[in-house]
């Protein structure tokens, strides 16, 4: 017969903490290794962009009312302020990633385990906000948006649509069921840009020649497949679904899900406007 002591109960309760301890562990320190991988990733994919790249560049126009002499009324006009290379948007967004990650994997590195540990990535959303936006920028003007004004509110509301997740883990710090008004906020605010950017390509086959390039519509069918799966990740997350029940497999789902997200766009867009 064996007996089990309370001693023997302890350690063994003991040996399971530490060998989840050092599990853990393992898994933060693959997860610092993969951050480091995919700044490597990101920046060499955005050397590519930039040496590879013709410089095809597009308008960025402002709109205003000017006074027509002739008709004794005011007429809107817009007005070139400056032409946008194309590939300097997609430079941009696969540069900002490659820091973010880098610093993630260096300097923030203790503040990002312990984030991790509460179950939220403040890095994540702020890099996001930046590099997300630029992405949807570079979206809008490859179908014709080019006025300034709209450009920013398109910037502006991508990136309130990430600071919504933002919102959304540090809220629900607080809480003891999921509050999913943060979310729902951030939704909408990133639908309003690819509703105006739908738009703009019903105006074009409207009363237009709808001669929008093929590729054109393949990025926004494609990139809003992968925008919306951020938002399906995070809906795992929360409701613990299968894997999604470790925090780290959401993180390390973000984690591809922006690379290929970003990768996608990039490429397209070079096969489209940018190859020599």
């Amino acid at each position: 017969m064996t007996v089990t002591t309370k001693c023997d109960t302890i350690v063994l309760h003991n040996s399971s903490a530490k060998e989840g301890n050092l599990d853990n562990e393992t898994k933060l320190s693959n997860l610092r290794r993969f951050n480091l991988v995919m700044a490597c990733l990101h920046a060499i994919q955005g050397v590519a962009v930039l040496l590879l790249s013709t410089d095809f560049g597009v308008p960025v126009t402002v709109g205003f009312l000017n006074f027509d002499f002739q008709t004794q009324s005011l007429i809107p006009a817009t007005q070139t302020i400056f032409n946008l290379p194309l590939a300097w948007l997609i430079v941009a967004f696969f540069f900002l990633s490659a820091l973010a990650h880098l610093v993630i994997a260096t300097v923030y590195y203790p503040t990002y385990v312990a984030n991790l540990e509460e179950g939220l990535n403040k890095a994540r959303w702020i890099e996001y906000a930046l590099s997300a936006s630029t992405m949807m920028v570079a979206i809008a003007l490859l179908v014709g948006i080019y006025d300034l004004g709209s450009l920013i509110m398109i910037f502006g509301l991508t990136g309130v649509m990430n600071l919504m997740g933002l919102v959304m883990e540090v809220h629900n710090q607080t809480t003891k069921h999921t509050n999913w008004l943060s979310y729902n906020i951030g939704v909408l605010a990133g639908s309003l840009p690819w509703i105006v950017v739908g738009l703009y390509f019903w105006a074009a086959n409207q009363y237009g020649s709808g001669n929008i390039p093929t590729f054109v519509y393949w990025i926004y069918v494609s990139i809003f497949v992968f925008f919306s799966s951020f938002a399906g990740n995070m809906i795992l997350q929360y409701k613990k679904i299968g894997p999604w029940k470790d925090y780290l497999y959401g993180e390390r789902a973000y984690i591809v899900l922006s690379l290929v997200a970003k990768s996608l766009l990039a490429w397209q867009v070079f096969a489209g406007t940018l190859r020599p």
